[in-house]
């Protein structure tokens, strides 16, 4: 087709996104909350024009697609108010300790949402959630070896956590359901979809 490319063999065996940031001649923190902020940035492209974009800072956050030996998937089902919908999702936190392992956030937040730990850990992908309008990068990690653990001490479940519903679904059915178009939260979809592609690699 015209005004493609074709990518050399180099280039598609190191196939990756590339680091980039455009000079930023203004920024203004609009909104500074809990959660995240609002900027306002004024940046300057290659053709030196001067353009402004608002976006949601973050500290960025982690899920775990927590597997079982049947291929279950450990699911929550959670409300999310900006959508109006109860999601399915894996169990997911932010990184609000400065400096933590991702790791380490993983195992906290899947033993809260879930009162499960893991033996076996590993990173499966990284996600930026909304590259548009928000720095937010979530990493993905695959937890097999599930067993029970006691609810961590002083975690006590609030607001949207105090009512999930929690399930183990088939790998097979998440995928099928996903591909259907009838599951949406976004750490879900590319978890178990990486997930999917590493068990039959």
């Amino acid at each position: 087709m015209d005004g493609y490319r074709e990518l050399t063999a180099d280039e598609l065996a190191g196939l990756s996104d590339e680091s980039l940031a455009w000079p930023v001649t203004d920024r203004a923190v609009r909104y500074e909350g809990a959660i995240f902020d609002t900027v306002t940035e004024t940046i300057t492209t290659p053709d030196g024009d001067q353009i402004h974009r608002d976006w949601v800072a973050t500290r960025g956050a982690v899920a775990v697609i927590a597997l079982d030996d049947q291929e279950r998937v450990v699911l929550v089902r959670q409300y999310r108010h900006p959508v109006r919908a109860r999601l399915w999702e894996p169990p997911a936190g932010l990184r609000d300790i400065p400096g933590e392992d991702p790791v380490v956030t993983a195992a906290r937040e899947l033993a809260e949402e879930a009162h499960l730990d893991a033996d076996e850990w590993s990173p499966l992908a990284e996600i930026m959630a909304s590259p548009g309008m928000t720095d937010e990068r979530i990493q993905l990690f695959l937890a097999r070896g599930l067993r029970p653990v006691p609810v961590p001490d002083g975690f006590v479940a609030e607001g949207e956590e105090a009512h999930m519903e929690r399930a183990l679904v088939g790998l097979e059915s998440i995928v099928a359901a996903i591909l259907a178009g009838r599951l949406h939260n976004p750490t879900l979809v590319s978890g178990c979809l990486a997930a999917w592609a590493r068990l039959r690699s």
